[in-house]
């Protein structure tokens, strides 16, 4: 065995130093540097066979290479291929990650449990007994899905070994160890270790690897940056307490979209799938309250019909307050502006409150107008119509600019009964018989005056 060194990590980060420093080069954090025990010997392949026992990989012309499209695995549940791209991508490795007690650990063992392919679940935070109580909630008569509760990596590939599964789920990555790492479970380097082990692992067997990752206080993934550059995927499921909703984002991915979006709804018998979003996001009040407005806004390739809530208030204090829940605050205060200069509505000396309904965040410009229109239906005190919706962006010159994809906007307000939406004049409309008014606009006071009048 060759001499064991030492190096000094940044807890934060992952920046490696050749001594201790007090700040970090790289984050500038204080008190980050850690020492830690890294051994630099010869390490086997995750089977029990030599280093020299492995296929040497050859160069292959540009020309040579297959450019057949790769079979997914489809993984029986619609929110969670929508947002992979069709699928789990054989040899690959997905990372999902989330605040605690969001339900990371019950979604994975609910797809493992209904999942006809050999699946091996690994925990190294809850007993076999735990696992099978909520198993017995969710899907009791499984036949497929092995649970293992181990944390040593040399361990688990044994397991593999003798199982052979299909799939590998690992909660959490921050609980694994191996031998080769003289330190403890949820270090900097223990974390890319055992991460470079599986991803051999999945390379080399074709076998999908989908692990759990914890997140720190600020809402990042646990463990050194590399982690999510090292795997093809990386997924936030995201939810508030308060709300029994729960959503699904692709940060990135190797083999699809990134602005995909998955909606779960946390029951008592576990995650049910959301396939029309719009309903739960949209209220069913029937009297008519000032300050709301409903949006079309798309989501990857799926179109959200969502209620945007607004309060305008005389400020008490001297300076007046903007706040807003699941939107930009920098936005709203630019269309506030807008709506001072060019529009001639007097806002300045007003509190403004604005909040995304479901506790879901949005950052697509074409909302804009029903920000606007639920800001002014507030100020007015004037509720909108019922049945009207926008799907336009705001410049800086008061003016109703076009947005992308306006065609499918439309379509799904019709769908949801929708009898008026607005757009800007300058879209190109391409739908014919449609039954829902479309309301051509070219700038802001068109549209008030127009509700509002």
């Amino acid at each position: 065995m060759a001499k064991t060194k030492t190096a000094f990590f940044c807890q934060n980060c992952g920046t490696q130093y050749a001594k201790w420093v007090g700040q970090c080069g790289a984050c500038k954090q204080w008190n980050t540097v850690v020492e830690e025990v890294i051994q630099k010997e010869e390490k086997v392949s995750w089977k029990s066979t030599s280093p020299s026992a492995k296929k040497v990989a050859k160069p292959l012309r540009v020309n040579e290479i297959s450019t057949d499209r790769e079979i997914r695995l489809n993984t029986f549940d619609l929110e969670f291929n929508r947002v992979l791209g069709g699928g789990l991508v054989p040899g690959s490795l997905t990372l999902l990650g989330g605040e605690p007690g969001v339900g990371k650990s019950t979604l994975l063992l609910q797809i493992a449990l209904k999942l006809p392919y050999k699946t091996l679940y690994v925990s190294g935070e809850e007993s076999q007994k735990q696992i099978k109580m909520r198993a017995d909630r969710i899907h009791p008569n499984s036949e497929t899905c092995f649970i293992l509760t181990e944390t040593k990596t040399q361990n688990i590939f044994q397991q593999i070994e003798a199982t052979e599964p299909d799939i590998v789920v690992i909660d959490s990555i921050q609980t694994l160890h191996t031998d080769y790492i003289e330190s403890t479970a949820g270090s900097i380097s223990q974390i890319r270790e055992c991460t470079a082990e599986l991803i051999k692992f999945a390379k080399e067997t074709n076998t999908p690897v989908i692990l759990i990752g914890h997140i720190t206080k600020d809402g990042t993934i646990a463990g050194p940056k590399i982690l999510e550059h090292m795997v093809d995927t990386v997924l936030q499921f995201e939810g508030d307490r308060n709300y029994v909703y729960r959503i699904l984002r692709s940060l990135k991915n190797r083999f699809g979209s990134t602005s995909e979006l998955g909606i779960y709804e946390m029951q008592g018998s576990g995650l049910r799938e959301v396939n029309n979003p719009s309903e739960i996001l949209i209220s069913k009040n029937d009297e008519g309250l000032s300050g709301t407005s409903i949006a079309s806004t798309v989501e990857g390739m799926r179109p959200l019909m969502i209620e945007i809530q607004a309060l305008v208030s005389t400020a008490v204090y001297g300076t007046p307050q903007r706040s807003t829940t699941g939107y930009n605050a920098k936005r709203l205060n630019m269309l506030l502006a807008v709506l001072e200069k060019r529009a001639g509505f007097k806002l300045a000396a007003k509190d403004v409150f604005l909040n995304i309904t479901g506790g879901i965040s949005v950052d697509d410009p074409a909302i804009d107008l029903a920000v606007i229109a639920a800001i002014l239906s507030s100020n007015e005190d004037i509720p909108i119509e019922k049945g009207v919706c926008f799907a336009a962006e705001v410049g800086l010159a008061g003016e109703i600019r076009p947005v992308q994809r306006i065609d499918q906007r439309i379509l799904e307000a019709e769908k949801l009964g929708f009898s008026t939406i607005y757009v800007s004049k300058n879209n190109k409309i391409t739908l014919k018989n449609t039954q829902i008014q479309i309301q051509l606009a070219s700038k802001i006071e068109d549209v008030a005056n127009s509700l509002f009048s």
